[in-house]
């Protein structure tokens, strides 16, 4: 970004940027470019189409060169502008945490399907690996009776999920607890739904892993081990003892490795319909099965 007699509009802005983060292979290149240039001048995304034409100050043009510098060098735009929207909720994010990504909605919207029908009583459920605490915020903001425990072994995530439920106000119904899968929630509590987002990448597959990922999100939260299922076996065998009878069990996984996690499942005799879902892309993302 050079200056040049033609002034830098809002709208000039936005499509120059968007075309470059576009070339660097960046994923959701509108929604980046909208947001760093937004963070950069100070307003919300909606007004920069309301005043498209208004151009930019040299301040703003200094602040958003430097943004973009970074986000062209693969450092995660949703790190830099320190929000982003997960299921039209905008969270909190950094370097705490794996940053909200759309697919993992797929996990919400099997958990809100599945305690929906439950009108006598508030439904119960764990958010397992919660991380940033987007699925279980997402949860609670869907069903609105719903009770929340969200854990995580990472202390930092936690804090970061601590600080989003309560700027999400859901406080009330979203609790957080700190330990190692299962183990971390309240004993003898049984829930309605177990949902888990654990690392699920590969080993085979790591060297592919994007730049902005692998070279800026935390990598204990991705890496799932040789198959990517060293997290995904002891949540299958926790869970069951941990689910009210039909309760479901939904986890997310790599989408090359769908069909093995759902095995697991289906050889377990307390798990029954065991299936794989997949995501608003297509790619096998979720196995789920039911308490039997």
């Amino acid at each position: 970004m050079t200056t040049a007699a033609e002034p830098w509009t809002t709208r000039r802005l936005l499509d120059w940027l968007r075309g470059a983060l576009k070339d660097k292979g960046i994923d959701d290149a509108r929604l980046c470019a909208e947001l760093l240039v937004a963070h950069a001048i100070g307003c919300e995304r909606l007004r920069l189409y309301m005043e498209a034409d208004r151009p930019a100050t040299p301040e703003e043009l200094s602040a958003l060169r430097d943004l973009a510098k970074r986000a062209l060098n693969h450092e995660p735009v949703q790190y830099l502008v320190g929000l982003w929207p997960f299921y039209g909720i905008a969270l909190k994010t950094d370097k705490r945490a794996l940053i909200p990504r759309p697919e993992t909605q797929t996990l919400v919207d099997q958990a809100v399907t599945a305690i929906k029908p439950i009108a006598d009583r508030a439904p119960l459920v764990a958010d397992v690996c919660t991380g940033g605490g987007c699925v279980a915020i997402a949860i609670a903001s869907q069903a609105h009776t719903a009770l929340v425990h969200a854990c995580d072994i990472d202390a930092d995530a936690l804090a970061l999920a601590s600080e989003n439920i309560e700027r999400t106000n859901l406080a009330d119904r979203v609790t957080t607890f700190a330990g190692d899968l299962l183990a971390a929630l309240p004993q003898r509590q049984a829930y309605d739904a177990i949902v888990a987002n654990p690392p699920y990448i590969p080993d085979d597959e790591w060297a592919a892993v994007a730049p902005n990922v692998k070279d800026h999100e935390p990598t204990h939260a991705l890496r799932g081990g040789a198959d990517g299922l060293d997290l995904v076996r002891p949540i299958i065998a926790q869970a069951a003892d941990r689910l009210v009878q039909g309760g479901l069990l939904a986890i997310e996984v790599a989408s090359s490795r769908a069909e093995q996690a759902a095995a697991i499942l289906e050889a377990d005799a307390r798990y029954q319909g065991a299936a794989i879902v997949r995501d608003f892309a297509g790619r096998p993302r979720v196995v789920i099965a039911t308490r039997a």
